[in-house]
């Protein structure tokens, strides 16, 4: 045979390799989680010292009380008090991605680093040039929640709740017709018990700091009902506080909705590990639209011109998953992955399906292999 037609039969191999993989594993269920613009450093180092003040971190809280809260000596004391969650159970059982100061580098490739480029590219597997705004509109790609709602296994069961409002574009609502609940739009039910009605009671007279953008406790109650009485199969969640708080300069809400986030993220992995269906069987990635700026006044934003807006970080954990921990000197991993990785967790090939989407991210489902 010729080299060229024993490289194709290689690379049809490994693909084939791939999606056998993905479906001799346990998950049955995949759920994507977003924290909008958390950045890698507190991911990895926990809270900046430079930043627990008024002056520069623009925290209303004392900086002795803000330190007694999330400042720790070393590194990963201080990542631990922040995320107990990420680090006392994703990081042991599962892998993570992103910590440039051990070699390992997670990266966007849309070339813009803000919020609509960034779920495009995490959801459809590869970036668009033609969204350079988070106005942009209905979005023309087909994520893989779109794509794996036309199996007969998963129609009707693929959802996305987020907080932002755009998540509706983003999404394509009116072409995908996934499940979604957005920003301060909460379905009206049929049948409303007292606590969905306390709940839109909420919705209704709760200050709005952002018009597309709910706080993100308001998201997590209707969320977790909805896990309970629906049992999806694959779920996208988006939680924004992170990237809202850092945009006006509040570090010590950062800190705050960070720990917060890690516990909603712990919230949900106890309410499904309690269902059957989900217990043993379900996969969280858990990771960020946009890395930021840094030093004293970029950490507030991001975007091409903040340089190292496009690293980010990207944790796995689930039944096919190897333990590998925290990942060093490692390749680069990027955005583009995650969508394939979705997927192939549940015996899906969307990278052969969409062939100029990312890669399946290979150690994540190398568990499957064991």
């Amino acid at each position: 045979m010729k080299p060229s037609r024993l490289s194709a039969i290689a690379a049809g191999a490994l693909l084939a390799l791939s999606a056998a993989c993905a479906c001799a594993g346990e998950t049955r269920n995949v759920v994507l989680i977003v924290s909008d613009g958390l950045r890698w450093q507190e991911i990895f180092t926990g809270a900046d010292p430079s930043l627990l003040n008024e002056k520069d971190g623009g925290s209303w809280l004392a900086e002795a009380d803000l330190r007694k809260r999330y400042w720790r000596d070393s590194a990963s004391e201080r990542r631990e008090v922040l995320f107990p969650f990420l680090w006392g159970t994703v990081a042991k059982h599962g892998q993570i991605y992103g910590n440039q100061l051990q070699g390992s580098i997670a990266q966007v490739t849309n070339g813009k680093a803000f919020s609509y480029p960034g779920y495009n590219e995490m959801c459809t597997g590869y970036p668009n040039d033609a969204i350079d705004s988070n106005e942009f509109g209905p979005n023309p790609n087909a994520t893989v929640f779109e794509w794996l709602n036309k199996f007969d296994e998963f129609r009707g069961r693929v959802a996305v709740y987020g907080t932002w409002q755009v998540f509706d574009n983003i999404f394509n609502k009116d072409r995908s017709h996934l499940v979604m609940q957005t920003g301060w739009t909460l379905p009206k039910k049929e049948h409303e018990t007292p606590r969905d009605e306390l709940l839109r009671e909420l919705y209704e007279i709760t200050t709005r700091f952002d018009e597309e953008d709910t706080q993100n406790s308001l998201l997590q109650v209707p969320l977790l009902d909805y896990v309970v009485a629906s049992k999806p199969r694959v779920l996208f969640v988006g939680y924004g506080e992170t990237d809202n708080w850092a945009h006006q300069g509040r570090y010590d809400l950062v800190l705050d909705s960070a720990h917060r986030f890690d516990y909603f993220v712990q919230q949900l992995w106890d309410t499904m590990q309690a269902i059957p269906q989900y217990r043993g069987h379900t996969t969280f990635i858990i990771t960020t639209d946009h890395g930021r700026g840094s030093g004293l006044v970029e950490w507030k934003e991001h975007g091409v011109e903040e340089k190292g807006s496009e690293n980010i970080w990207i944790a796995v954990m689930g039944p096919d998953t190897a333990p590998l921990g925290e990942r060093a000197r490692i390749g680069r991993v990027t955005q583009s992955q995650i969508a394939a990785t979705v997927a192939a967790l549940v015996g899906k090939d969307y990278h052969r399906a969409v062939p100029k989407s990312g890669l399946a991210l290979a150690d994540v489902l190398a568990g499957a292999t064991r």
